[in-house]
């Protein structure tokens, strides 16, 4: 019987080519972007999962109080870990690290890369695999270095074998390679190309000894617990110790707790001391959209099935005639249904294919289709059988209710709860595609309202490049020479990026106003020509004088800092720091930096004329000047007194741009999900169009013959529908207002709703119905009236 089932859906198919093309492309879609999404969020909750230790590894943050205020960091003082393990029985292993980037040169062969500083037990933690040396030994030496596979591979030529071979570290430190690791996945929280041993932190630096102090936060700090041990317990006695190593009287001590593996990724959003979620809110929000486009496509099958029911009928009461129930008859049609969704299946795995690059590109990640693996197969035929059963069960029901004796004699079904049903669904896919067109609108809306926001500063032709090598002593000839070759106006070191919120401190007293030592105060240290490079407004005072050792204890402050001083003027006054008086000589306009969502008020700046651990310069390029003939200038240049180096850039507005890439990817998503909606909706109305067409064929016939013109006719096939469509705009409004609003309330800086967005909205989806509709319609008035009245 079974095969007989097989046989008879095969046939209705290919009979009806045009209709089974339509419902199976609509299903294809629907399958190709729920799996798109699917893989996407597969790959967020997999973050990390490389390490197998995921119950017992933690990474320590702080919380630290300003002004009555809990902000949580990640930095912490040198000392934690080794004191964490030593008095903590429960804490099996620990490590400091810190990461930056170093130049690895071998020969000719110069990269690039990003590395952590980590103490012995950094390898154990996260269960690194040895391709070549051995875990126990590989950072047992202070010039040893352990580098991962491609890392190697790139530097020394893949197929060699690099065990103890020697390269260079920033053109001056040789080093001996003892070990070579499995290359991690993209997908970790913390990633490295490179390992070193802590003690060489900050190469070539001989007083080290600021990093064991616990004033100090400037490191990363993982623990590993022992297995079975009370996480709360384990978590209240380190919560305690920064407490109990701090000689001071800190009313506000920094507390440090452990944050899991598990959620470094997904929940690592803290407000208030406390994790209030991060990106699971998002993988959420996609799974459920995913859901939703599966859901309309499976709608589009139940109106396009339903459409041609009546072409059907007969079938249906003959079978029943000849002896078929209403259970085979189920059964035959939801078979046809499983077909269809299983042929839209295949189709899909070849749209996954075509479209994975682009989709990877568009997500920036390198999601692999792994089709044979076992979760993902039967994950595609879990999604197959769903849509089948889900799209099916319906026409299958309605199409075996039909009364032989009423089909036979050619009495037509009353429409009944079938009309509100297939109405309701398509009044469905409207309220979800007009929801994704007003959502669109408004996150586009609301990111270029942050793009465009004013930051204090010129960032728009500010060029970040990172400081590598002697460009620090090097740095006065190689600012003349690039101001020289005409494209460029002018240079400036820094050692904190203008968007990052960078070093910080408390603790500070000052003359005038509140004098408070728990205020959170952000430190510069520039060049003196960084004021005016980067375009910051000078409110009083002036800028440094060119000799630094003139201006070492004259500072300048941004007017956040400076209220806090009175309303007097700031000039002249002298703010304390480590037992040292600096005197103040400017007052700049504050800029954001940090948050770029937050509300403008940015916390106070304090600038020092000291650039020696500068970390990035600012080059400004002239107005005339174009982009390339600026880098050219700018790499030939840096060439010249830097050539050890590769040239490496970044436009500032590139970097400020790259902020929004959640909001941006969200938005770039909703558009695609909008234009996906609409295409399943108007198939979904193309179905209930052709089937209200095929039901009033003879009133049609009827009309024309006594006289209505096509126009008239399309106009009646043509209003009831954009009635739905009415329908669904009224219903989507509210739920995509509340929707938005609710999106909206997480950014301090945001829009308003506007009431044109829903008028838009609403509008294109009126004149994609109609332009759906009418084809439909048109077709009907255009039939010859004497096929529709003749009695077959």
């Amino acid at each position: 019987m079974f095969k007989s089932y097989l046989k008879i859906a095969w046939r209705n198919l290919w009979r009806n080519k045009g209709f089974s093309a339509i419902n199976i492309f609509g299903l294809a879609i629907g399958i190709t972007c729920a799996s798109l999404i699917f893989l996407w969020v597969e790959d967020e909750l997999n973050f990390d999962s490389v390490f197998p230790k995921q119950d017992l590894v933690y990474i320590v943050p702080t919380n630290q109080t300003f002004e009555g205020e809990v902000y949580t960091f990640y930095s912490t003082p040198g000392p934690l870990a080794k004191d964490l393990k030593n008095e903590i029985p429960e804490i099996t292993k620990s490590s400091t690290t810190w990461g930056g980037e170093i130049l690895l040169t071998v020969g000719e062969n110069r990269i690039n890369r990003y590395g952590r500083y980590v103490h012995p037990d950094f390898l154990d933690i996260f269960s690194l695999t040895f391709i070549e040396g051995e875990m126990k030994s590989a950072l047992s030496r202070p010039d040893g270095i352990v580098l991962t596979q491609e890392t190697a591979y790139t530097i020394f030529g893949p197929d060699k074998k690099v065990l103890n071979r020697v390269l260079k570290i920033n053109n001056e430190y040789s080093f001996t390679v003892t070990g070579v690791v499995k290359d991690l996945p993209r997908n970790v929280t913390f990633g490295f190309n490179w390992l070193l041993p802590f003690e060489r932190f900050q190469l070539g630096e001989t007083d080290m000894s600021w990093t064991e102090e616990y004033g100090n936060n400037f490191a990363d700090t993982f623990v590993e617990l022992a297995p079975n041990s009370n996480f709360k317990e384990v978590d209240t006695k380190v919560r305690g110790m920064i407490a109990s190593k701090r000689s001071d009287d800190d009313e506000n001590p920094n507390v440090a707790f452990l944050h899991s593996i598990k959620d470094w990724h997904l929940r690592s959003d803290f407000r208030g001391g406390k994790k209030v979620g991060g990106q699971i809110k998002l993988v959420r929000s996609l799974a459920f959209i995913a859901l939703i486009i599966l859901l309309i496509a499976c709608i589009n099958f139940m109106n396009l099935s339903t459409a041609r029911s009546g072409k059907r009928a007969n079938e249906v009461g003959v079978r029943k005639v000849l002896g078929s129930n209403k259970r085979r008859l189920v059964g035959q049609f939801m078979i046809e249904s499983v077909i269809l969704a299983s042929i839209a299946a295949i189709l899909s795995i070849a749209f996954l294919v075509m479209l994975l690059p682009s989709f990877n590109t568009l997500v920036d990640k390198q999601i692999e289709l792994r089709l044979f693996q076992p979760l993902h197969m039967f994950s595609l035929m879990g999604i197959t059988l769903v849509c089948g059963l889900l799209a099916g069960w319906y026409p299958a029901l309605y199409l075996s209710s039909f009364r032989p004796v009423h089909v036979l004699k050619g009495i037509s079904k009353s429409q009944g709860n079938a009309a509100i049903i297939r109405k309701g669904l398509v009044i469905t896919q409207f309220i979800v595609s007009i929801v994704f067109i007003i959502s669109s609108i408004i996150i586009y809306q609301q990111i270029q309202h942050v793009r465009a926001r004013d930051v204090g500063y010129e960032k728009e032709r500010l060029v970040n490049v990172p400081i590598n090598g002697n460009m620090i002593d090097k740095f006065d000839p190689i600012k003349e020479a690039m101001i020289a070759s005409g494209t460029v106006e002018d240079v400036a070191l820094t050692n904190t990026n203008m968007l990052s919120s960078g070093n910080n401190g408390s603790g500070l007293s000052w003359q005038g106003g509140m004098d408070t030592d728990d205020v959170l105060v952000r430190f510069r240290y520039v060049s003196p020509n960084f004021i005016s490079t980067v375009g910051l407004e000078l409110l009083e005072g002036h800028g440094f004088n060119d000799n630094r050792a003139v201006d070492s204890t004259n500072i300048i402050i941004t007017q956040s800092f400076a209220n806090l001083m009175g309303d007097n003027s700031a000039l002249g006054k002298t703010v304390m720091r480590n037992d040292i008086n600096y005197t103040i000589i400017g007052v700049v306009k504050d800029y954001l930096y940090g948050d770029m969502y937050g509300n403008g008020k940015t916390g106070p700046v304090m600038f020092y004329n000291n650039y020696d651990y500068a970390n990035s310069m600012y080059i400004k390029i002239k107005p005339e000047s174009s982009r390339l003939d600026a880098l050219a200038s700018i790499e030939k240049i840096l060439k010249e007194y830097n050539p050890a180096f590769p040239f490496e850039y970044r436009f500032e507005n590139d970097l400020f741009n790259s902020r929004f890439r959640n909001e941006a990817l969200v938005g770039k998503l909703a558009k695609i999900f909008s234009v996906l909606a609409i295409i399943l909706s108007c198939l979904g109305l193309f179905g209930l169009a052709a089937y209200t067409a095929d039901q009033r064929k003879k009133e049609i016939g009827v009309r024309k013959v006594l006289g209505s013109s096509v126009s008239g006719i399309v106009q009646l096939l043509s209003k009831d529908f954009i009635g739905l469509v009415i329908i669904a705009l009224l219903i989507a409004g509210p739920i995509a207002w509340w929707l938005m609003q609710n999106w909206l309330e997480s950014f301090a800086y945001r829009i308003e709703i506007n009431w044109w967005v829903f008028a838009l909205a609403g509008f294109a989806a009126i004149c994609i119905a109609l332009l759906t509709v009418s084809f439909q319609a048109i077709k009907a008035a255009m039939v010859n009236p004497v096929k529709s009245l003749r009695t077959e």
